[in-house]
């Protein structure tokens, strides 16, 4: 019985360079099993940091459109203000009678009539108080609707409330016409005008005397 090939089997496995190589393998193995271990906590670990990176990057887009509005605000206001100024010193007349002499320039210019003038005022408003003008208007229908032209287009800030018919005899109109305009509450007291009549009130309390036109 030969018994070599079984003697020197057991040479190579107590041999030191056996376990050397053994050793090797284990530690390459145990080496490999960290680095794939590491990799995948690493994978996880930046995804999880690139999903809360975009997370924070929507909150920071969606807070810079929520501020947008706001931005220059302060500029914008100051703007308001200048734009508010210049209309109360170019569109709002300076007193009454600034507004009577305007009125009747405008009724020369488009060679109309007007009879029954009367101005009345509303109640003061903390920048400014409505001035009403009520009167007849008659004339050529292309003259009334030039003297009407002429209002809304003027300089002076005048808004049309109500405008009705009240005869025709050829190629006269006669109209009612109820203008707006406005002036700063000083300047409205010291005009005397009398109350606006509130709507509803009798024709006797709409025809209590006003100032006429100048």
């Amino acid at each position: 019985m030969n018994i070599r090939p079984s003697f020197a089997w057991r040479e190579r496995l107590t041999s030191p360079l056996t376990w050397h190589f053994a050793g090797a393998a284990l530690l390459l193995a145990l080496a490999i099993v960290l680095a794939v271990r590491f990799g995948m906590d690493w994978v996880a670990t930046s995804a999880s940091h690139s999903d809360a990176l975009t997370s924070k990057q929507v909150e920071l887009k969606a807070l810079d459109l929520e501020t947008a509005p706001l931005r220059g605000l302060d500029k914008r206001v100051e703007q308001s203000r200048q734009q508010v100024k210049d209309f109360y010193l170019k569109r709002i007349p300076p007193n009454y009678s600034s507004i009577a002499t305007r009125i009747g320039e405008l009724q020369v210019g488009a060679g109309v009539r007007l009879t029954r003038v009367q101005y009345t005022q509303g109640l003061p408003g903390a920048d400014l108080t409505e001035i009403s003008m009520e009167a007849g208007i008659s004339g050529g229908y292309p003259q009334i609707m030039r003297f009407v032209n002429a209002l809304e287009r003027d300089k002076t800030f005048f808004v049309i409330r109500a405008m009705s018919l009240t005869g025709q005899q050829g190629g006269t109109v006669n109209l009612r016409l109820r203008v707006s305009t406005w002036l700063r509450p000083a300047d409205a007291a010291a005009s005397g005008l009398p109350p606006t009549p509130a709507p509803g009130e009798t024709t006797a309390t709409s025809a209590a005397p006003g100032k006429e036109g100048e």
